[in-house]
């Protein structure tokens, strides 16, 4: 992989991770360079995983960016057990519920193992159908997008999947590379605490994969986009309307000059 520009900019001394006590994988999508000479802009659009142990001291230093608009991709059980602690936010629900788990679950009650190799698999199945059964949702996220800029932050669980893929959209929108795009992505490896409990038992070599990105997932994705709708620039259009117009007031939004 090529090395990645993220910015040239004198905002480059914020930080992208933002190290709460209650939430792991809080990033900023700020400072990541486009390929035609901007930058995204800092503060503005952040991703991260579920929000429900914010501390008062992480609500806080949330409250001082001025966030008060936040995109949940969970399914419908995932926020009733783990609710969103920042009470003065408008939340939208953008709900997909998850699958690899409830699969896996399905398979050992059935007396059959689950390996690594098969999580991977089911992984990148989960991802294909981000593109094939819920680009509306997506479509919603960038419907809020377009309504003004003012800091939002878009999570599900762990901040990497459906989150991931979110991010992977948002940055190929705006005209960031796919290097850069990728470098984002796994970027969760580097932040992201895996949970100490699962609700299944699972071997520790599953687990690795389970919680953590792969390469292979995110082009999963892609691939997705370009057999099923003829390539990313389409499947904006098309299935997530982003037309020329949108698409342009996308970037006006969340984009500046480097």
């Amino acid at each position: 992989m090529t090395n990645v520009n993220v910015t040239t900019s004198p905002s480059s001394a914020l930080s992208r991770h933002l190290p709460l006590a209650g939430a792991t994988n809080f990033r900023d999508l700020g400072g990541y360079a486009t390929q035609d000479g901007h930058i995204v802009r800092w503060r503005r659009l952040f991703r991260s995983d579920h929000l429900a142990g914010l501390t008062t001291e992480d609500r806080a230093v949330l409250t001082a960016l001025g966030l008060n608009r936040v995109c949940d991709f969970r399914g419908v059980s995932e926020r009733a057990e783990l609710v969103c602690s920042l009470p003065e936010a408008t939340v939208h629900s953008l709900a997909i519920e998850p699958t690899v788990v409830q699969g896996m679950k399905a398979l050992l009650d059935a007396g059959e193992s689950v390996t690594a190799a098969l999580t991977v698999d089911l992984m990148k199945q989960t991802y294909r159908d981000f593109v094939i059964a819920n680009s509306s949702r997506f479509a919603d996220l960038f419907a809020y997008l377009l309504e003004d800029d003012s800091p939002l932050v878009f999570h599900c669980t762990a901040g990497k999947d459906r989150t991931g893929f979110a991010a992977a959209l948002i940055l190929s929108a705006l005209g960031a590379s796919r290097d850069v795009v990728l470098k984002d992505y796994l970027l969760t490896n580097t932040h992201y605490q895996m949970p100490e409990r699962t609700t299944v038992a699972l071997s520790q070599d599953v687990l690795n994969v389970l919680w953590r990105v792969q390469e292979g997932f995110l082009e999963a994705a892609f691939d997705a986009v370009d057999t099923e709708f003829g390539g990313v620039e389409r499947y904006l259009k098309n299935q997530l309307g982003l037309d020329a117009s949108r698409l342009q007031r996308l970037r006006e939004l969340y984009l500046q000059k480097i």
